[in-house]
């Protein structure tokens, strides 16, 4: 149920984040306490994606309450806090701050010894940067520039995944940097971007032992078409057809595949994501059943 591991890599999935108040009733149990979510949670899905930690660093009692309430064997992902990654809170980001360490480190710290605490349970911790526009950045080069710094720098306790929303900057060299720091690329499927699919057909898209992607959609559809995600109400099926492929191909390579799906890619994201594992199992006869 947990994780597909007949190919020759392991598929992990879950859901980002699992705190969700139209869940109630319908993902748990009705009327079930915020602190026991996710011991329940992880009774569904073997990992997860941290949502709260991007929008401030976590509290070393929170990432220990975690690491306490799930099993053995229970991995939980993350998010680099958006002071980080944004260059700070304000809606655009300052490419002056974006991984300068003067302005980074403490918060880089604080946030690297909270996960620490997760021990094994500790998953990649992702790099989700904004789309920048030139007056963050001027080119893709400068941006490389400051990752290639940043990135040499970072412990090698964790495994690290680099999410990128300038699409014309997954090319060639930024996929050699990568390769270079041992990162992954993570593949994201996000309205205004490419498909992961589409350009696995003009790249190789696996850059270290493991890779990382997140069905994120377009919120404002969702939004538009409801008022609780509790529920698919959004038909996704061909994008979920060309994940599946890829998922495949990808397992078949490497060590681990992680894949999250956020609730504004069709309504409801633990139907998303046991939609796809099916995808993936359908074409593999030798795969545990769920």
């Amino acid at each position: 149920m947990r994780k597909v591991d007949s190919m020759s890599g392991a598929l992990h999935y879950g859901t980002s984040s699992w705190s969700e108040k139209a869940w109630d009733g319908v993902f748990y149990p009705p009327g079930l306490a915020p602190a026991e979510q996710l011991p329940f949670y992880a009774t569904q899905f073997a990992t997860v994606e941290a949502d709260v930690t991007y929008y401030r660093v976590p509290d070393k009692r929170m990432v220990a309450g975690w690491a306490e309430r799930t099993p053995d064997g229970f991995v939980i992902s993350a998010k680099f806090p958006r002071s980080i990654v944004h260059g700070g809170s304000e809606a655009a980001p300052d490419g002056a701050k974006v991984l300068a360490r003067e302005h980074v480190q403490r918060d880089l710290e604080r946030f690297l010894e909270a996960m620490a605490l997760l021990g094994d349970k500790c998953g990649p911790l992702v790099l989700q940067f904004p789309y920048f526009n030139r007056s963050a950045f001027a080119s893709a080069g400068l941006f490389r520039e400051r990752l290639d710094t940043f990135l040499a720098a970072l412990p090698k306790q964790f495994r690290y995944g680099v999410e990128l929303r300038n699409k014309t900057w997954i090319d060639a060299e930024t996929l050699a940097l990568l390769r270079a720091h041992s990162c992954a690329l993570v593949l994201v499927d996000l309205v205004y971007m490419p498909h992961p699919a589409e350009l696995a057909e003009h790249f190789d898209l696996l850059t270290t032992d493991f890779t990382y992607a997140r069905l994120i959609g377009d919120r404002k559809k969702i939004d538009s078409l409801t008022d609780t995600l509790d529920h698919v109400v959004l038909d996704q099926s061909e994008r979920l057809e060309e994940w599946a492929g890829l998922v495949r191909e990808l397992l078949a390579r490497a060590k681990d595949v992680y894949v999250y799906a956020n609730n504004h890619y069709a309504g409801f994201a633990p139907d998303t994501i046991r939609d796809l594992v099916a995808r993936v199992r359908a074409s593999d006869p030798g795969s545990p059943g769920p």
